[in-house]
């Protein structure tokens, strides 16, 4: 059905559904010729469908432009009528249209047709306004205003304004205005929608005036900064005028740079080292001082001048007295303080030797940190921090190049400077939590940092020198190995920290935490006593803990309750005061451990694991359940993809040795099997759950009980060989103090039993297996009742004997 379009004095028959070719960030308005480049699919065949018809069609925006394939929902609903004045097709593919916007219309309906959409329009000429004298008026004040803004802009030629002064009508003057004004989509959309010639007058005069605003606010910005520019080098100017005065005068201002250069010849540097600082500095001296590259040169120099190059601390190499001082910091921790009782020997006998580099592995709270400390005041040297927390970019280690604002050196340069000498001790602390990301991986940046064959020429990036970090002894802390990359853990000496057993953490409580916190709170140690029986109660009922992180913070708490009451009655602060076990839930509360949490009764389908975390080791209680089904294996509480690999193939070995277990093939396949290890909440991985897995499925199966004082950690294969496993110092102290007796371990691990300290291994029974056959001989209870367990239970026992 036709529809009659107006514009001006013309009159357009047109139909009224017409193909729609959305336009991104542009708004078209009557009587605007305008070329388009139409690429998207949809649109080359809303022109091409124009075409075929009589060459109208709707041209209408999109609200947002970022969309590629619009539908109705993503256009306006006021566009405009137009015709296609002509096209062409371009080498690379897309079709360049000509396009003439002839009247506004209204979409009643937006609908699909095959390859574009087709919009049913209505016309929509503009209402009736105010006076003709008021519109006249508000004509030439726009028209005024458009003048303006184009002289303003600089994006606007001035022929502008005589093509829109040339318009006689009313409405083909604001289209032109509208249609030049270079303002938001939105902004563009609603001057098309506007219901009368006087509203859209008003819309442009608004419109106008507040861009006028903003054009005059960027225009005096510049003018403020072009001012400020010509200050600039009105200054230069005057210092070289004042530096001609004084040369004349025999009194010319060369004592910053005579300093510079006196402070080169007095450091002791490198002869490289030398010639680069001096060549910087008569660079120095030619760059005018308001250069940015003066500020960068004067910088330059100064991290060279305040290097160690080298500036060295004379070691203490007495064996006896760093005996004595990593006794006084810390308990325990023998294979640590051996480890630098032995460098400092052979130190003593060479006179110098090639800084080793340590890592420590171990826990939270077990005292890794403060090691590094005690080590450099045994031996006499500053002593360097450095946290590689977080750190994702190289050059944080290697530092910024130069050509960079604000460019510094690495971390480890800055390490240096803040020493002051050439041999301190760093410590890299959380050396397993750097990350890596498109700026680099600072974990390889590190590898020339810890090779004793590579940093005695360390390159940083911003120095461009080499610097000698060979008499660096360099520690590094982590709580896991896994996170480490595998090139670095190769260059470093590995030490292992287990966590303390509980005597060892009563005895660090007792030298250490107590007179520490009691000071530090205001008490007098010698007017407190806190009873070992309370201190062992604190490390069973409060904490559960591989260091004493958490120890030490509720024996603060206990210092905070005592000053509270000193605080309420002051004359009770010299008497002496002792901490009972039975004080205890007043000044902590109620425990939030159970000591009787891990049950050491036997039970049947419950295995006991040991379990190696990056806070220490730990027990994992399995639970097995059967429940009639279709033999699937449900595995539930968190569990990693290799500790499900085990799973499965701990019930495939069941499975296998189901004749010998005397159990039914088809009776087991009529069973749903499922698997749970507490708690849900934590992620678990790791293999060495496998004979643990292993053995509370038999069990569940024979219906015999597994004993509950024995813990078990090993890999388990489809044919029941038993493997090695990581972490065992770790796994015997999570038994130790859980109460467990006895401890089955692979055979391959018994090597290690022999560098594990007596205290560890105190009132426990190892156990080294090779098959999951001698793990169920030691683990189930077969001296059950035959009539109780049935025949199942029976063929159980005969493999336990």
């Amino acid at each position: 059905m036709p529809i009659s379009l107006q514009r001006g004095d013309e009159h357009f028959e047109v139909s009224d559904r017409l193909p729609v070719l959305p336009l991104r960030d542009v708004v078209v308005f009557p009587y605007m010729v305008i070329p388009l480049l139409v690429g998207r699919p949809g649109s080359l065949a809303a022109v091409e469908a124009a075409l075929a018809e009589d060459r109208w069609i709707f041209l209408v925006a999109q609200r947002h432009g970022e969309i590629q394939e619009p539908v109705a929902s993503d256009l306006f609903r006021v566009g405009v009528v137009g015709k296609v004045l002509q096209v062409s097709r371009l080498a690379n593919g897309t079709t360049k249209v000509l396009l003439e916007g002839v009247a506004r219309a209204r979409v009643t309906r937006y609908a699909p047709n095959d390859s574009h959409l087709r919009a049913t329009l209505s016309p929509m000429p503009f209402e009736r306004g105010a006076s003709e004298m008021d519109d006249n008026a508000m004509a030439r004040r726009v028209t005024s205003l458009f003048e303006e803004y184009v002289g303003l802009h600089r994006r606007l030629p001035p022929e502008v304004v005589s093509l829109v002064q040339g318009s006689e009508a009313r409405d083909r003057q604001a289209f032109a205005v509208s249609a030049h004004l270079l303002v938001r989509v939105d902004q563009r959309q609603q001057l098309l929608e506007s219901v009368s010639t006087s509203a859209l007058l008003e819309r442009l005069s608004a419109l106008l005036t507040a861009e006028i605003e903003i054009l005059r606010l960027e225009r005096k910005i510049e003018s403020d900064v072009r001012g400020s520019l010509f200050q600039n080098q009105r200054e230069f100017y005057l210092q070289e005028q004042l530096k001609a005065i004084h040369r004349e005068l025999g009194q010319e201002d060369g004592d910053d740079f005579d300093e510079l250069a006196a402070s080169i010849a007095a450091k002791s540097l490198p002869p490289a080292v030398r010639e680069r600082a001096e060549r910087e500095l008569r660079k120095l001296r030619r760059t005018p001082p308001l250069s940015p590259e003066s500020t960068v040169g004067r910088n330059y120099l100064d991290w060279i001048l305040s290097l160690p190059w080298t500036e060295r601390t004379d070691d203490v190499l007495d064996v006896a007295h760093a005996q004595r001082v990593l006794d006084e910091d810390h308990f325990g921790l023998h294979d640590v303080k051996e480890r630098v009782l032995d460098y400092i020997a052979v130190l003593a006998l060479v006179g110098r030797l090639e800084g080793p580099i340590l890592c420590l592995v171990g826990p939270p709270g077990v005292g890794k940190t403060s090691l590094g400390r005690s080590i450099a005041r045994a031996l006499g040297r500053k002593f360097v921090r450095m946290s590689l927390g977080g750190v994702r970019d190289e050059a944080e280690i290697r530092g910024h190049r130069r050509t960079y604002i604000g460019s510094l050196p690495g971390r480890v340069i800055q390490a240096m400077r803040r020493a002051e000498v050439v041999n301190p001790v760093i410590l890299l602390d959380e050396v397993d939590k750097m990350g890596q990301d498109w700026r680099g991986d600072p974990g390889a940046a590190l590898l020339e940092v810890l090779d004793p064959e590579q940093n005695h020429a360390f390159s940083d990036h911003y120095l461009e020198v080499d610097y000698d970090l060979s008499q660096v002894l360099f520690l590094t802390t982590a709580n896991s190995l896994q996170q480490i990359p595998e090139p670095l853990r190769d260059r470093m000496e590995i030490i292992r920290l287990p966590g303390y057993v509980d005597h060892e953490k009563h005895a660090i409580a007792r030298q250490y935490l107590v007179p520490r916190q009691l000071r530090a709170h205001g008490l007098d140690p010698a007017t407190v006593t806190i009873e070992p029986a309370t201190i062992a109660a604190v490390a069973r009922g409060y904490t559960r803990e591989a260091g004493v992180r958490e120890l030490e913070r509720r024996i603060a708490r206990i210092a905070r309750k005592l000053a509270r009451r000193i605080a309420a009655n002051p004359s009770a602060a010299t008497a002496p005061m002792v901490v009972r076990p039975e004080d205890l839930r007043e000044l902590l509360g109620v425990p939030p451990f159970d000591e009787d949490q891990n049950t050491l009764e036997d039970r049947v389908g419950v295995a006991t694991g040991l379990a190696y975390t990056a806070a220490g080791g730990d027990l994992l209680e399995i639970e097995v359940a059967l429940v009639r089904g279709r033999g699937r294996l449900q595995l539930t509480g968190t569990l990693g993809e290799v500790l499900k690999e085990s799973a499965g193939a701990a019930l495939t070995y069941a499975r296998s040795r189901a004749g010998v277990l005397g159990l039914d093939a088809d009776s087991v396949r009529a069973h749903d099997i499922h698997v749970h290890i507490p708690a849900g909440a934590t992620p678990k991985d790791g293999p060495s759950a496998g004979i643990a897995i292993a053995a509370a499925l038999v069990s569940a199966l024979t219906g015999v009980p597994i004993r509950g004082d024995t813990a078990m950690t090993g890999e388990v294969t489809l044919r029941g060989r038993v493997l090695p496993i990581g972490g065992l110092k770790e796994k015997l102290v999570a038994a130790q103090r859980a109460g467990i007796t006895h401890v089955i371990i692979p055979r391959s691990n018994a090597r290690e039993l022999e560098e594990i300290p007596e205290d560890m291994r105190a009132g426990l029974v190892f156990h080294p297996v090779t098959t999951m056959d001698e793990v169920l001989a030691l683990a189930l209870r077969p001296e059950h009742r035959r009539e109780t367990l049935g025949t199942a239970a029976v063929a159980a026992a005969q493999i336990a004997h």
